[in-house]
């Protein structure tokens, strides 16, 4: 029994922990291109 409840919150911290890592990860993506996008709009030349 105490097995099953140590080997299901195991399973469970290691799918959450790779779901938050991913959306970290696209986050900081998100971010970086919208700093993109802006420091172009900014150099533009007319």
């Amino acid at each position: 029994m105490v097995r099953k409840v140590i080997f299901s919150i195991a399973v469970a911290s290691l799918v959450l922990g790779t779901a938050a890592c991913k959306t970290v990860k696209g986050i900081g993506g998100d971010i970086q291109s919208v700093g993109q996008a802006g420091s172009d709009a900014i150099h533009k030349k007319h």
